[in-house]
């Protein structure tokens, strides 16, 4: 392990000489690329660095175990079980430092939410997740801009689709794939008897052009329509709405939230390419893809990852056995807990993983 953090920090210290050369800075393309190779590099070079200097220490106290000086051993026999604790905690969070990055840790997310067993309860419960998860973002200073809706009657949501921007947001909501469930009494009820909806939640990271190609003339059949909506509500009544059919694949894409045709097809062919990004890795990585289909299932019951359970103020999250009693504070997007939970636990699978190889 020693050797190859010692080629990584000769390659940081390589990075920072060359971003500072004029030429470089001049270089927008090889900037960005150093830049981010960098940042990828920041938080563990210094890690490394406190290690060094930890394992240094040590040679230097059981250097004195071995002097004449009484007081020194003494001081050295005192300091040591600290700076074995230190040196065992610092190679630990190196060892998850160093597990392969996902590449698409870094990407803006497709968040689509959809209503599952429930009818309007379950809509209701979408629409409260799209708020938690927009609380989340705004509290992350992250960017969040609906692509596509279909709202009900009582204002829920059948499905929403938003693009989340900003800095790592994949990395941190990734684990948000699957059903999520939530027990409580609908507004509906005469008899006070608690209900079971689900709703299911996708994370697909974002997809660059050069990512997915498309040949709009062959693999795309484009229908303009006119945009429908709730009953009584104000909608868009003219031939704007864009479905569009990715023709290899069957995938469809309908966008009829704006007024103009053109920024509904721009925003209905980003997320036809992050759904056709998402099933090309899907294919490429047979876990990944097991993985998915697992968590992301089909929006009944009986298949889900985390329970909302309003009697109770509780969250449960099924997959690591987290419970939490503060509802409230989740649903108004203060996620952290849950995240970090969750990034602990799969990067503990990631090391066993490592460690059997």
């Amino acid at each position: 392990m020693f050797d190859k953090l010692a080629r990584i920090e000769e390659r940081f210290l390589e990075i920072e000489r060359r971003l500072c050369d004029p030429a470089v800075i001049a270089n927008r393309a090889e900037f960005t690329g150093l830049s981010k190779e960098r940042a990828q590099l920041e938080d563990l070079v210094p890690v490394y660095r406190s290690l060094k200097k930890v394992v240094a220490d040590l040679e230097e106290h059981e250097r004195l175990l071995g002097e004449d000086d009484p007081e020194l051993k003494l001081l050295a026999q005192e300091e040591l079980p600290a700076l074995k604790a230190e040196r065992r905690d610092l190679e630990e969070r190196l060892k998850v430092l160093l597990l392969p990055r996902d590449p698409n840790d870094e990407k803006n997310i497709l968040l689509e939410i959809r209503a599952g067993t429930g009818g309007e309860e379950a809509a209701l419960f979408a629409a409260d997740l799209f708020r938690m998860y927009s609380h989340h973002a705004e509290a992350k200073g992250w960017r969040v801009e609906v692509m596509s809706s279909s709202e009900t009657d009582g204002r829920g949501f059948k499905e929403i689709i938003a693009l989340v921007s900003g800095k790592e947001v994949f990395s941190n909501l990734k684990y948000e794939s699957g059903v999520h469930r939530v027990q409580r009494v609908p507004v509906t009820e005469s008899q006070g008897r608690i209900h079971t909806s689900a709703v299911t939640v996708a994370v697909l990271p974002e997809a660059e052009d050069v990512e997915v190609e498309i040949d709009e003339s062959r693999d795309l059949r484009i229908d303009v329509m006119r945009a429908g909506g709730p009953g009584g509500q104000c909608v868009n009544t003219t031939d704007s709405a864009v479905r569009i059919t990715h023709l290899p694949t069957g995938l469809v894409v309908v966008c009829q939230d704006e007024k103009s045709q053109h920024k509904n097809k721009a925003k209905a062919l980003k997320i036809l390419r992050a759904r056709l990004y998402d099933k090309a890795m899907a294919e490429q990585q047979a876990e990944r893809a097991a993985s998915r289909r697992s968590q992301v299932g089909t929006g009944d019951r009986s298949e889900r990852i985390r329970t909302y359970n309003f009697p109770q103020g509780r969250v449960t999250d099924h997959r690591i056995g987290l419970t939490l009693h503060r509802l409230d504070g989740i649903l108004e997007g203060d996620l952290d807990e849950v995240i970090t939970a969750l990034r602990t636990h799969y990067q503990a699978e990631a090391l066993k993983a490592e460690d059997a190889q």
